[in-house]
C-alpha cells in the first residue's frame, strides 16, 4: 500500500503531522467496449452507405412525407389505434374482473371470450367482421334496423376487429396486475366495511397499475403497427395510403420509406410517453428512480468535463434529483 507521511493512504494523520492524501479512484479501462462500439459503428456505416447508393429517389421520399394523403392516413392510423385501445382497456378490465369472479357463469364467459380472440389471428377476425353481411342481411336490434352492408363499414370492421382482439390480451394483463396485489390488502379493506367493488376500485386497481401500465404501453405501440392490417378491408390508414400513391407513380420503395418514417415517429413519441408514465407509477416502489436518458447524458458530459473522473456517489444522486 502506498505510504504517506501521515501513514497509509486515507488513514488519519498523526497529531501535528501533514494531512493524508485523498484517495484517487482510477476508472477501469474496458477495451472490449471500444472494440464492440467500433464494430457496430462500422456495420451501421456500411448500412447507411448501401442505402445512400441504392436506387432510391430520396427526393420523392422527402416530397411525400407531408403529402395530404399520407398525413390523412397517419391521422386515421392514430385515430383507429386510440379508439381500439380504449375499447381494449375498458373491456379488458371488465373481463379480468369477471375472470376472477366466483360466479361460474361470469368466469366461464370471460374465459371463453379470451380463448376465442387469443386463439384466432387478428387478420381472420377483420375479415369475419367485414364480411358479416354474408350471413346477416340486416341488423335489427328492435329500435334500429338497417342493411348490414351499410352498417359494417371498413372503419367499424377495423374498430371491432382491433378493439375486441386487444381486449382479450388486456384482460390477461389486468388479471396479472390484480393478482400481484397482496390478498391482505383486500382482507383489510373488507374488515373496514368496504364493498367488493369499492375495494377493487380504490385499493386493488391503484396498486395493480404498476404491473398493468408497462405491458399496456407495449400493447398500444404494437397496436399502432398492427393497425396496418386493416388495409385488407379497404380502410385507408397509413399503409393503404402509401399503397394507393405508389400504385400510381410506381415509387414503391420510396413510399414504403415514407410509411416507415411515419410509423417510427408515432411509435417513438408514444414510447417516450410510456417511459415517463412508468416512472410515475413506479414512485414509492423504488427508493430511487433510475435516471432518465437526459440525466444520463448530462452525467456523461459532466464526466467528460471532469477529465474522465468517476463521479462520486453524492454527485450522481445530486444529478438524479435535478
Amino acid at each position: 500500500m502506498e505510504k504517506t507521511p501521515g501513514g497509509p493512504a486515507g488513514a488519519p494523520a498523526a497529531p501535528g503531522g501533514p494531512p493524508p492524501e485523498a484517495i484517487r479512484a482510477v476508472p477501469v479501462r474496458h477495451y472490449g467496449r471500444w472494440v464492440g462500439a467500433a464494430v457496430v459503428l462500422a456495420l451501421l456505416g456500411l448500412l447507411v452507405w448501401a442505402f445512400a447508393n441504392a436506387e432510391i429517389s430520396w427526393e420523392v421520399v422527402g416530397d411525400h412525407l407531408t403529402y395530404d394523403t399520407i398525413l390523412e392516413g397517419a391521422g386515421k392510423t392514430l385515430w383507429i389505434t386510440l379508439l381500439s385501445m380504449v375499447i381494449g382497456v375498458v373491456l379488458g378490465l371488465t373481463l379480468a374482473v369477471m375472470r376472477l369472479s366466483r360466479n361460474p357463469v361470469l368466469a366461464g364467459t370471460a374465459w371463453g371470450y379470451i380463448w376465442f380472440f387469443r386463439g384466432t389471428p387478428v387478420l381472420v377476425q377483420l375479415f369475419l367482421w367485414y364480411n358479416l353481411a354474408l350471413v346477416f342481411d340486416t341488423l335489427d336490434v328492435g329500435f334500429y334496423r338497417d342493411e348490414m352492408n351499410d352498417v359494417m363499414t371498413p372503419f367499424l370492421a377495423a374498430l371491432l376487429g382491433l378493439g375486441l382482439n386487444e381486449a382479450a390480451y388486456m384482460a390477461e394483463i389486468a388479471r396479472a396486475g390484480i393478482l400481484s396485489v397482496d390478498e391482505g390488502q383486500t382482507e383489510a379493506a373488507h374488515a373496514l366495511g368496504m364493498s367488493g367493488a369499492k375495494t377493487m376500485r380504490r385499493i386493488v386497481l391503484p396498486q395493480a397499475m404498476r404491473v398493468i401500465v408497462p405491458p399496456t404501453g407495449n400493447e398500444f405501440i404494437n397496436m399502432l403497427k398492427t393497425s396496418s392490417l386493416v388495409y385488407v378491408i379497404n380502410y385507408t390508414e397509413l399503409f393503404r395510403a402509401q399503397d394507393i400513391i405508389s400504385s400510381r407513380n410506381l415509387a414503391v420503395m420510396e413510399l414504403l420509406m415514407v410509411a416507415t418514417a411515419w410509423y417510427l415517429v408515432l411509435t417513438t413519441v408514444f414510447s417516450i410517453g410510456q417511459y415517463y408514465l412508468e416512472r410515475y407509477y413506479a414512485r414509492g416502489s423504488q427508493r430511487a428512480l433510475p435516471p432518465t436518458p437526459w440525466q444520463r447524458v448530462r452525467a456523461q458530459l459532466t464526466s467528460v468535463r471532469a477529465g474522465g473522473r468517476v463521479p462520486a456517489v453524492g454527485e450522481v444522486r445530486k444529478e438524479r434529483s435535478r
